[in-house]
């Protein structure tokens, strides 16, 4: 055994999806109600901008919005494609 110390392993990252690649907006549906949930998933799902169950919001697609779509992920929807408009 030597003594020179050896270089720790590092983990490789998954790639990212460039930006272009990723859509400038998304486009939400307040699939379920969110009456029987904790004091800061309501507060999340106002901070999105729902006000009613069925309801879609358009918002940019940005780190921190993708980290509250996932706080309440069991309640929303995300839409995709022109085709699929839901009603407001």
């Amino acid at each position: 055994m030597s003594d020179t110390p050896t270089a720790p392993e590092t983990r490789t990252k998954k790639p990212r999806a460039r930006k272009s690649e990723r859509p400038a907006a998304l486009r939400l549906r307040l699939a379920k109600s969110g009456i029987a949930t904790p004091i800061g998933q309501k507060a999340t799902i106002r901070a999105l901008g729902f006000r009613r169950v069925g309801e879609v919001v358009e918002r940019e697609d940005t780190p921190s919005l993708r980290g509250r779509i996932r706080k309440i992920r069991h309640l929303v929807e995300i839409l995709e494609g022109e085709g699929s408009r839901a009603k407001n």
